[in-house]
């Protein structure tokens, strides 16, 4: 783990941002090295040049992941959004199979299960959902942090209960991965965006499989899943990769170049650190709310904050240089590697009028 002084030394050089940016749930900022790896990797394609090195910036990328999720890396798949993961896995259940989900998740989590039209989604409060899983769930879908509240789930205890009934489980870690530790390896499958908490460019989201690839068909591989890529560019794939890289899509290369560079940031600073870091301003904005008399939605040791009744200020909020979201109508607050007790003052000040 970092030191205090060398956690903050680090953030200090490679972030400047122009206001206090409490909004890494919609997405993170991008570290100074990021944005020199994507200017280039620009470079690159404006001068003709080769960029064997941004394909070299993908598997480097594959594996950073696999470490910070806690799974070899021929266990991930390097795809461009967490909906298209989900719909393989929709894609692979048999007609009538019953999907366990969560109340209100986020919709990429959800929708392809839906559209499948053939198969039967149940949805339970966040709270219940370990308890709910039954004999005849096939899968389990949940977020490991909830996009609009922050609540946790109990990934432990619904492990356990699919163990139990036999179901699978697929964690979406988008608004965990970065903050809260991985443990990839204790779920059939997961996934993740890059743009919030690992502070990455748009483009690129990361799927992990069981090492029998869990049942999963690679319906969206083109020549990038094939064992030989160069050699799969014409006609059919006649042999798919021997690694979930037979579930990538096609690169955005321009992503993964700067995505390296916020990768082998928050390995620098430790997934450890940032989670202490993260949860003490958390909680340093639960009690300055409590002193103000509101009361967010419950979501102990959580780095996001959603308070009730506050989303309209986020006009106001906007404007005095704070920059938050409007979820439903409540306030929601993300505190990240770059943000400071002094950032969660001057929102607790901007709110108190």
């Amino acid at each position: 783990m970092e030191t205090t002084e060398t956690f903050e030394s680090l953030v200090r050089a490679e972030f400047t941002p122009k206001s206090i940016f409490l909004n890494t749930a919609s997405n993170g900022l991008l570290p100074a090295r990021t944005v020199t790896a994507l200017q280039q990797a620009a470079l690159l394609r404006a001068e003709g040049r080769p960029l064997t090195a941004l394909y070299e910036d993908v598997e480097a990328c594959r594996t950073a992941y696999a470490r910070l999720a806690g799974v070899p890396a021929g266990r991930v798949a390097a795809g461009a959004s967490v909906a298209a993961h989900t719909g393989v896995i929709a894609a692979s259940l048999p007609a009538g199979a019953e999907v366990l989900t969560a109340d209100d998740d986020f919709t990429s989590v959800l929708n392809p299960f839906h559209v499948r039209g053939d198969l039967k989604v149940r949805s339970v409060p966040l709270e219940r959902i370990a308890e709910s899983v039954r004999p005849g769930t096939a899968l389990v879908a949940v977020s490991a942090a909830q996009s609009a509240d922050g609540r946790i789930a109990d990934l432990a205890a619904l492990r356990e209960a699919a163990r139990a009934h036999g179901a699978r489980t697929y964690v979406d870690f988008s608004q965990a991965a970065g903050w809260l530790p991985m443990q990839a390896d204790a779920h059939d499958f997961t996934a993740s965006v890059s743009f919030k908490w690992l502070l990455g460019p748009h483009g690129t989201a990361f799927l992990t499989v069981p090492e029998d690839f869990g049942g999963l068909t690679p319906l969206l591989g083109g020549w990038v899943a094939a064992e030989q890529p160069w050699d799969s560019c014409y006609g059919p794939v006649t042999e798919l990769a021997r690694s979930a890289r037979r579930f990538d899509l096609t690169h955005s290369l321009f992503t993964f170049a700067g995505l390296r560079r916020s990768l082998e940031l928050v390995e620098e600073l430790g997934v450890a650190a940032i989670h202490a870091h993260d949860v003490a301003l958390a909680d340093r904005f639960r009690a300055g709310l409590a002193d103000l008399g509101h009361e967010p939605v419950p979501a102990p040791g959580s780095a996001i904050v959603s308070v009730p009744g506050l989303g309209a200020r986020q006009p106001e909020l906007s404007r005095a240089g704070i920059e938050v979201s409007d979820r439903a109508g409540n306030l929601r607050a993300a505190f990240h590697l770059y943000n400071t007790p002094a950032d969660v003052d001057r929102l607790l000040n901007v709110l108190a009028g």
